[in-house]
């Protein structure tokens, strides 16, 4: 596919930054001055020498043309992907065609992006050549029967320990401290319940944080009562709202649903850290299935994954579903056309209608926190301390998260609206919506807001 002439936005280019500092950075560097010999090739290639501190410049080249998002190259010492040379690169590459005009690539640029292709190839042979059923299927069933048994242990002791914490009172949770459910959560991934664990971990924080920490105690105690309860009985629940028990449990699962093959426009990507991992969600919606679906893509902690997919462009490529009542995440499966801007929007919906899928929701999976909605003509309006999105054509409005409040984002939904209707996208919940992405009410771009 020929990449001239198909440039993203500045904000596309700043959406694969992987934090501020770095978005900040590859901004200074996103001007002609400290660049040299730049290009780009049909084939979607970009290059460009930039000056930096020492006598030698740094040699940058990245991969737009990727299908799974662009691919990064250079010499300089960051261990940040994409380092600040690329993103300013980029930048340079999407605001000024003189720039970086067409040309050939040079030797060092052009080996890399040979290589690159070269594994490509070969992986798609191996993929394709690859023998079926080799895997010993017995064995398999063992392996999986020893699990649900550690797994089982563990839904049964962790039963034990919120019956001791009710039967002595919610306030001897704040009396014996984080370490117990510490403690309590490392046994749960010692029984390969990593879900457990992990919601353990969010019980174990709940004490002594504000006014009203015994009522959200007694119901994450009560979620994990029903998961628990849920695994203990999988046998007997529908097949999707077992496939969703094994799923909160952590359990590992293959995504098995028929490939769905459309134009996916990416809506919203953000990053999330642990100590240990870092997860990038990107949501997708369908052009022509109308279907909102969620890549999940992990790197160790402090790296970002690799998969990067900015807000705004469109790939079309199938996907396949995982298992679970009402389940949005999809693998991603063969791609047919590198990633491209694109001028589809989702539907939108009213702020009642999203309240009443997030009921819906709950009805397939008690322990969602959220659901991906499009608001259509909301309007971002103070509301005491806080903030909530009014309605324009009714009497209602939803409260922003208060992670939402706190972010940048926030004041760039605000800038966009100047009171007018918008159309936003993001992820509504029992603690309210949270904004990932914004477009006017007429013609523009869709504005990253995380």
């Amino acid at each position: 596919m020929t990449q001239q002439g198909v440039r993203w936005t500045a904000d596309q280019v700043l959406a694969l930054a992987p934090d501020a500092a770095s978005r900040k950075a590859g901004s200074k560097l996103g001007a002609a001055g400290p660049w040299s010999e730049a290009g780009s090739s049909d084939e979607g290639t970009v290059w460009g020498l930039c000056k930096g501190s020492g006598s030698k410049p740094y040699q940058t080249v990245v991969d737009i043309a990727d299908a799974a998002g662009p691919a990064y190259k250079c010499s300089c010492p960051s261990r940040k992907f994409p380092c600040k040379h690329a993103l300013g690169l980029l930048l340079l590459w999407a605001a000024d065609d003189a720039a970086v005009p067409p040309g050939q690539a040079p030797e060092w640029a052009d080996e890399w992006a040979a290589a690159r292709r070269r594994r490509a190839e070969k992986k798609a042979g191996d993929v394709s050549g690859a023998p079926s059923g080799s895997a010993d299927p017995e064995a398999a069933r063992r392996r999986a029967e020893r699990r649900a048994e550690r797994v089982t242990s563990g839904a049964v002791e962790l039963e034990q320990r919120l019956a001791d914490l009710l039967r002595g009172g919610l306030a001897t949770a704040e009396q014996s401290g984080y370490g117990l459910w510490e403690e309590t959560a490392a046994r749960m991934v010692d029984a390969q319940a990593q879900g457990l664990a992990g919601r353990v971990r969010e019980l174990g924080a709940i004490p002594s944080t504000g006014a009203g920490w015994p009522v959200r105690l007694l119901e994450e105690c009560a979620l994990l009562h029903l998961l628990g309860q849920g695994w203990l009985r999988r046998e007997r629940l529908p097949d999707g709202l077992a496939a969703t028990v094994r799923s909160r449990m952590g359990l590992p699962a293959s995504a098995d649903g028929p490939p769905l093959r459309d134009r996916w426009l990416v809506l919203a990507q953000y990053d999330t850290t642990d100590p240990r991992l870092t997860t990038r969600r990107i949501w997708l919606h369908g052009a022509d299935s109308h279907r909102t679906a969620l890549l999940l893509s992990y790197g160790a902690a402090g790296r970002a994954p690799e998969l990067a997919l900015p807000v705004g462009l469109a790939l079309e490529a199938e996907v396949s579903a995982y298992p679970g009542a009402g389940q949005p995440r999809v693998a991603l499966g063969e791609q047919f056309a590198p990633p491209a801007p694109a001028a589809i929007r989702p539907q939108g919906m009213t702020t009642s209608q999203a309240a009443a899928r997030y009921g819906d929701a709950l009805r397939d999976d008690p322990w969602l926190e959220s659901v991906p909605v499009t608001l259509d003509r909301v309007v971002p309006a103070p509301d005491g301390d806080s903030w909530q999105l009014a309605d324009a054509d009714e009497d209602a409005a939803l409260p922003l998260t208060p992670a939402a409040r706190s972010r940048p984002g926030l004041w760039r939904l605000v800038a966009l609206s100047g009171g007018a209707p918008v159309r936003v996208f993001g992820e509504y919940g029992h603690q309210g919506f949270t904004p990932l992405t914004a477009w006017p009410e007429g013609p523009g771009d869709a504005v990253a807001l995380c």
